[in-house]
């Protein structure tokens, strides 16, 4: 079993605290699942947000368009990009997110026509480069299987907090660099995995819209962790990209159920029903 090395701050221990408080406020995912327009616009950006960070040129209005079969002017690679990266997501729910198989399968899918190596460990040394300046060289592609293989058992047996241990993972993936091409996007997918597990609203929170926001932050974090061999930074940086996106979701209250009734406009019998649906509505929520 691989046992990352990572450093619980009290920064990130505060982040953790506000996070939590913030999903108190919002009250569970239910709101947000079943709305379907929310869901799904929120999964768009996400998507066009995480390719962006890879220097994907299409705009939200565009993989819109994609996603709805309509016609968009733009390189066929970075189509095949928005295509595929909908078809991972789309899946996102099905994977377990300690099964090696699943990883490789839903590489398969974000790089499917796009690289020779999709859904397999690359077979050869890579390393992620500045101009010609090489900021990190993956680990030796004979260790991959074993080293993701490690990650994965240690990730399903941890006891750490679960934002804590999905964005340890997300490091790591990244680490160790373990394809050829995708590897930000499934780590990012990746971490969004490991969170829905926990709670379902992160199936559809746009975080990869605040990282791409605050993108250099987030290769600075990338580059002290590795530099360091600590994923103490990226934490950090992780958690407060997810407060951040948690404090831009709208939070819905009841009284918007009653701004009709108020006005006097309706019958009385339905004026009474809204009411008590509306107390039962409050009653839930402070529970």
């Amino acid at each position: 079993m691989n046992i990352p090395t990572y450093t619980i701050s009290t920064k990130a221990i505060g982040l953790v605290a506000r996070i939590a408080e913030k999903l108190g406020e919002i009250r569970g995912a239910g709101e947000y699942s079943r709305d379907l327009r929310l869901r799904k616009r929120n999964r768009l950006r996400s998507i066009q947000s995480s390719l962006a960070i890879e220097n994907n040129t299409l705009t939200l209005s565009q993989v819109t368009d994609i996603i709805e079969g309509k016609r968009v002017l733009g390189s066929p690679h970075e189509i095949r990009e928005v295509k595929n990266a909908y078809q991972a997501y789309a899946c996102l729910l099905e994977y377990d997110p300690y099964s090696v198989d699943d990883f490789l399968k839903a590489h398969q899918l974000i790089t499917a026509q796009l690289v020779k190596e999709a859904g397999r460990f690359r077979s050869q040394g890579v390393g992620v480069f500045e101009g010609t300046k090489l900021i990190h060289a993956g680990a030796n592609y004979l260790f991959i299987p074993q080293l993701v293989a490690g990650l994965f058992a240690w990730a399903e047996k941890t006891e750490v907090h679960p934002l804590i241990k999905s964005a340890v993972v997300h490091f790591e993936i990244e680490f160790i660099h373990p394809f050829i091409d995708g590897n930000g996007r499934i780590g990012r997918l990746w971490q969004t995995l490991i969170l829905s597990q926990w709670n379902e609203l992160f199936a559809w929170l746009p975080v990869e819209t605040v990282v791409h926001e605050n993108q250099q932050g987030y290769y600075d974090a990338l580059a002290v962790s590795q530099q360091s061999g600590d994923s103490e930074s990226f934490i950090e940086f992780m958690l407060h990209a997810i407060w951040q996106a948690l404090e831009e979701l709208p939070v819905r209250k009841t009284t918007g159920v009653l701004t009709g009734i108020n006005t006097g406009t309706l019958p009385e019998a339905e004026r009474e029903l809204l009411e008590q649906i509306a107390g039962y509505l409050d009653k839930k929520r402070n529970r």
